[in-house]
């Protein structure tokens, strides 16, 4: 008896939008993460741990994959240093912790003690990058940011930040790690600073 072969429906596959037809733009300011750390503080029994990893994220530009895998000995409390190393074959680098990332480091050890991993589950093991988009998303959302934000924008965010305060394109591009210097040239192109000079009145 023969066999007749399941027929087989063409169909298409959805094809994802440019990312403009989501949001104005691919980063974001201060304000907006400042705003962000405040909602994930107050939302359940991880806000601590949440708040930090957006703070991370933007301090020091990090990738959801050098988020998820940075580890408590890449972390010298007692020197203010955080030694980042970069994935995608970035540069690593040295970056000094200020302040309120030194408090915020305290507190984690204290909430999660014996891990070796910076940000963890319950179980003690690290973050997945799917949980660290929700935990933004989340932020996001409550923090009253009308599109859609993403992880890597805190990335952008910095690299914008670091512009904007008048940082030289090199050093940027050794904080973020970029071994391409075109990568860091985009956050000092659209500084607005760059035009404050054309009108007079």
């Amino acid at each position: 008896m023969e066999h007749t072969p399941p027929a087989i429906e063409n169909r298409k596959v959805p094809i994802r939008k440019a990312n403009a037809a989501y949001r104005s733009r691919e980063y974001l300011s201060d304000r907006e993460v400042t705003a962000m750390i405040a909602a994930a503080a107050a939302v359940g029994r991880h806000g601590t741990r949440d708040a930090a990893l957006i703070l991370f994220a933007y301090r020091h530009g990090l990738r959801v994959s050098e988020l998820v895998s940075l580890r408590w000995d890449q972390a010298d409390l007692r020197q203010g240093l955080l030694h980042v190393t970069r994935l995608k074959h970035g540069i690593a680098s040295v970056h000094p912790l200020r302040g309120p990332e030194l408090r915020t480091l305290r507190r984690l050890q204290r909430d999660y003690p014996d891990t070796a991993y910076v940000f963890v589950s319950e179980r003690k093991a690290p973050l997945t990058a799917d949980t660290v988009r929700k935990i933004v998303g989340r932020a996001g959302q409550r923090a009253g940011i009308e599109f859609p934000v993403h992880p890597h924008m805190l990335r952008h965010a910095t690299g914008y930040k670091l512009a904007n305060d008048g940082q030289d394109t090199r050093s940027i591009q050794h904080y973020l790690g970029h071994r391409n210097i075109e990568h860091t040239t985009r956050y000092t192109e659209l500084r607005p600073d760059r035009f404050r000079a054309f009108w007079s009145d």
